[in-house]
């Protein structure tokens, strides 16, 4: 949820630029991190959604937990006005693949994203 190897040359990070959500120092710091450990590769931003609190507190609804696979980039959506910006950042990121947006919001709530309903679970 907080970053993403997007292809050989990008990694895409989590950037929260509202400084009254308390991911705002993490996403700097998260940003300094991966330019110093990866200097060979462009580090972008997927800004976070605007939308900051729901009816149970602060949100952490992230772009960067999207599913790579054949042909596509599933990503996550919030009807949020960033949606289409995180869309386009992507679709950068790989020029190779249609970009398919889902609205995430009740996977969020229970606490991941759509690269993490992807991943295997134990017996």
């Amino acid at each position: 949820m907080i970053a993403a190897f997007a292809g050989p040359e990008a990694i895409v990070y989590h950037e929260q630029p509202n400084p009254k959500h308390p991911d705002f120092e993490v996403s700097r710091e998260l940003r300094a991190t991966l330019e110093e450990a990866f200097p060979d590769r462009e580090v972008i931003p997927l800004r976070a959604p605007a939308q900051l609190m729901d009816g149970h507190g602060w949100v952490d609804y992230s772009y960067v937990n999207h599913y790579v696979c054949n042909g596509a980039v599933i990503a996550c959506g919030f009807t949020d006005p960033n949606d289409d910006v995180a869309a386009k950042v992507l679709a950068e990121c790989y020029p190779d693949r249609e970009v398919v947006t889902v609205d995430a919001r009740a996977i969020f709530a229970r606490g991941g994203g759509i690269h993490c309903i992807t991943q295997q679970q134990p017996a």
